[in-house]
Parts: structure tokens; sequence; C-alpha cells
């Protein structure tokens, strides 16, 4: 009777939980992985520096949950989360990612994600984000739950330009980028896509924003970003 005890206190034990990263910087893997593997019943089954790449690791190694960053070298993070939402339904995924989540969350949640942590407070937030997402919830930050929750109560505040909707994904990131004060080569690097793709960007960015030239851009950007500072 005592052994069948210690064996149903063994099969009690919570199975270990599976990451995938999704990264295109190897120290920041490192990191990751090593904060991750502090968590007893969490490890890195996987690693991955594409969109490509983290989509076939997904596929193969089929994680408890996949951390995707937003800037990849082949394609966003944002493609690379309604890739696996299509390939492999219920996969749970966390992005981790440089940018303001009052810019991306809504975005990241829309293509399937669970949750958005920013790169700066992941030593003190990541492994919560994990459990918080593999239990079934949802993890943002509290100042972004509150202020979605308000929009949902209260409406959407009025931003200038409420075009910026219209956007693509990738769009969104060069009006970011536009708004920071970086230039068209700073942008291009950043991103990963060659210094024509970013004009062609923003010829589509004024488009769909109805702005004539440059400077109108440029000025749109910075306004914009600001307003968004004053959200926070």
């Amino acid at each position: 009777m005592k052994k069948k005890g210690a064996a149903s206190s063994s099969n009690s034990k919570v199975a270990t939980k599976r990451i995938l990263l999704v990264d295109d910087h190897p120290i920041m893997r490192h990191g990751l992985a090593q904060l991750i593997r502090a968590a007893e019943e969490l490890e890195v089954c996987g690693e991955a520096g594409s969109a490509r790449e983290g989509l076939e690791q997904t596929l193969a190694l089929k994680p408890d949950l996949v951390i995707v960053d937003l800037t990849l070298p082949d394609k966003s993070g944002l493609e690379l989360l309604k890739d696996i939402n299509a390939m492999s339904p219920g996969m749970q995924c966390l992005v981790l990612s440089m940018h303001d989540e009052s810019l991306y969350a809504e975005r990241v949640l829309r293509s399937g994600a669970r949750g958005y942590i920013m790169k700066e407070t992941a030593a003190e937030n990541l492994i919560t984000a994990i459990r918080k997402v593999l239990s079934g919830g949802l993890y943002l930050s509290d100042s972004l739950a509150a202020k979605m929750l308000e929009q949902a109560a209260f409406g959407r505040p009025k931003l200038p330009g409420g075009g910026v909707d219209a956007l693509t994904d990738r769009e969104l990131e060069v009006l970011e980028a536009i708004g920071s004060g970086k230039a068209t080569k700073i942008i291009a690097e950043q991103l990963n896509i060659s210094a024509r793709t970013v004009e062609a960007h923003r010829a589509h960015i004024k488009e769909k924003l109805n702005i004539t030239d440059g400077p109108g851009l440029v000025r749109y950007a910075v306004q914009w970003m600001e307003t968004r500072a004053g959200l926070g």
C-alpha cells in the first residue's frame, strides 16, 4: 500500500512544459533560455532565428508555448502568429518584443497570441507571463490591461489620423520608426529589409493616411507617437 501511495505522489508532480523560442538574436535567446530553465517546471525544447524556422519547429516539436519576437528577418512576428494559428490551432503563443505594447498588443491578440511582454521587463515578468498563458489566461501589463478595459467601457479615444488601423503590421512598424526620428537606412537595418522597401512602405502609408509629402508624414508620425505616449 505504501508503494502505491508513493507512485500516486510521483504522478501528482506538475508536468514539465516545453517552450520554443523564436528570436533572431542568439544572445537574447540564450538569456531567455536561462530564465526559463531556472523555473523547475519549464524547459526550452527548441530555438529559431526566423519566422520560417519558427513555424517549422512549432509543427515538428509541438511545444506547449511559443515565445515570438515581432521583428524577424524574413517575416513579421505578427505574420508568424497568424501562420501558427492557421496551421496549429490552439497553440499557445506569447509575444516578447522591444516595441511599445500600446502600439502592438491589440494586433498581437488579434493575430492569435495570448499575451504581450516588453523585453525591458522580461527579467522580472517573463516567468509570470508564461505561467499565466499556460494556465489558459491572458497576460498584459497592468497599465495596458486597465487601458483596454477603459476603451471597452467608454470607447476608443480619438487619436490623430485614426486611419492608422488601415496600415499593415509592417507599415505600422515603419510609422513608429519614423515617429522615433529614424532615417530610412536605420529603419531598413532595424527591420531587416531594403531601403527601397522602406520607401515603398512610406509611400503606402502616405496614401492610406492622405498625406501628400515626406515632411508631412514625419510631422504626423511624431505627433502620433507623442499622443500615444500621452495615453500611457
